[in-house]
């Protein structure tokens, strides 16, 4: 065998070196030589091997002790005292290092160490939808309602613990309580040791022997619940709003989540919503609309009096002031805007038709200003 350099010569670093003090000098040497940054070098490649050794015996305690005392002889395989690794070296360097170093040269992304979530640590729970069917002038006002929501709900007979009645969770025998499992893998770097969520239990390091009968050991039931709803004035169809805390309770004394709430509001047959204003058709006669008349227009506040000044012609809007729908949470309303239409009559009686017609002789061309303005464009533009 070729004779190896002293470990802590390779590291650079004197015997009485700190743990901290070998990891960064591990470190530093294992980014200079890494073979990512060094394509093709034979030598750099060698010494990233011969670093990785180094730091495989001076990071391990008993290994150190043993190098101490003995030398490479007291770690060297050929005498069973360790365990030779891939490409010349054993990887018995934990996966956290080696992950630093990748995370150097490629980023967060790649390597280092798995950090998951604590299955036994509080979750909050989900939150659930409920879609809410409306007519428009329970939106538009507001108004109280009834509704009954499906959700995950903590178990009243195991308080959430998911055991049978004097029972308790045993502590996992495959992982021995820890909720994690140790593994080796061989990597072109070494043996690479990495941890994983004990599958038995899943990570929560205990399991359930005796599971509760009402939950099946879920600790939580799914239930269906009976709210009273207060819908905020001037909500639209489409629109959102929240019951804080109605979603699916939380595990492990999580708090839970909200229930959120989507209106479909309903047609009506008299108004349309434009955003906060409320628009709606007034027919009138031949008569109101020549003469001027006092009508009544329907809000949704109930009915107003409005005057239809004489002369009003077909297609004309007037507006309400704050007539329309309240700002949600907030001060103040929209408006509301009347369309005219005028209604020609139908099925006239010989009288109607004479009356209509003496009616019309009286007329002339200064009672119609847009026809006289029509006709004389055409006589204009045609010469006539």
């Amino acid at each position: 065998m070729p004779d190896k350099r002293d470990y802590y010569e390779v590291l650079g670093v004197s015997k009485n070196a700190s743990e901290d003090e070998i990891k960064k000098a591990y470190r530093r040497l294992a980014k200079q030589y890494h073979p990512d940054l060094n394509p093709n070098d034979k030598t750099a490649e060698a010494k990233f091997k011969e670093i990785g050794e180094a730091y495989e015996v001076l990071s391990d305690p008993q290994k150190r002790s043993r190098y101490d005392q003995f030398g490479h002889a007291g770690v060297d395989p050929s005498y069973g005292a360790g365990g030779s690794g891939f490409g010349g070296f054993s990887g018995g360097f934990g996966f956290e290092d080696l992950g630093d170093i990748f995370e150097s040269f490629f980023g967060s992304g790649f390597g280092g160490s798995t950090r998951t979530r604590n299955p036994n640590a509080p979750i909050k729970g989900a939150d659930i939808r409920f879609s809410m069917p409306l007519d428009f002038m329970e939106a538009v006002k507001g108004a109280k309602k009834t509704i009954t929501i499906s959700r995950l709900q903590t178990c009243s007979s195991c308080r959430g613990t998911g055991t049978a009645e004097g029972t308790s969770p045993e502590t996992c025998p495959e992982c021995g309580g820890s909720g994690q499992i140790k593994m080796s893998q061989r990597t072109p770097f070494g043996v690479v040791q990495s941890t994983r969520a004990c599958s038995r239990c899943g990570g929560k390091g205990t399991i359930i022997t005796h599971p509760c009968r009402t939950c099946s050991g879920k600790g939580r039931v799914r239930v269906n619940k009976t709210l009273e709803v207060s819908v905020p004035a001037g909500i639209d169809d489409g629109q959102s709003f929240v019951l804080r805390g109605e979603g699916d309770h939380g595990l492990n004394n999580g708090p839970p989540g909200d229930c959120v709430v989507t209106v479909n509001v309903r047609p009506d047959p008299i108004f349309q919503r434009d955003g906060f204003d409320i628009w709606c058709e007034i027919p009138l006669t031949y008569a109101q609309a020549a003469l001027g008349d006092d009508i009544v227009v329907p809000t949704i506040d109930g009915k107003v009096s409005y005057h239809v000044p004489e002369g009003t012609q077909p297609g004309v809007v007037f507006r309400l002031r704050n007539k329309g729908v309240p700002y949600i949470n907030g001060r103040g309303r929209g408006d509301q805007y009347v369309r005219v239409l005028l209604e020609v009559p139908r099925n006239l009686t010989n009288k109607q038709k004479e009356a209509l017609r003496n009616f019309d002789s009286l007329m002339s061309d200064k009672n119609y200003e847009k026809r006289k303005s029509f006709f004389d464009k055409i006589k204009n533009a045609m010469g006539i």
